[in-house]
């Protein structure tokens, strides 16, 4: 979802663009992880941040994700 001055709100996004831009995954990285997301979701199994699916699959270390988030929450 977008506010009214554009910003992207959804944790999911801006955390995967975040990780893209830092150049800690590519961009199918992202894809394939946003798809076992909402496949979980759909399986109505407990919901989990894109993060821990990243690190799961080994696409991300912790410490990556730990930069993205602290990136977040600093802006």
């Amino acid at each position: 979802m977008a506010d009214k001055s554009g910003k992207v709100e959804h944790y999911d996004k801006r955390f995967g663009i975040i990780a893209i831009e830092k150049g800690y995954i590519a961009p199918e990285d992202l894809i394939d992880g946003l798809k076992t997301q909402v496949e979980e979701d759909i399986r109505n199994n407990a919901h989990r941040l894109i993060g821990e699916i990243l690190v799961e699959k080994g696409r991300m270390t912790l410490s990556q994700v730990n930069d993205v988030v602290a990136e977040i929450f600093s802006g």
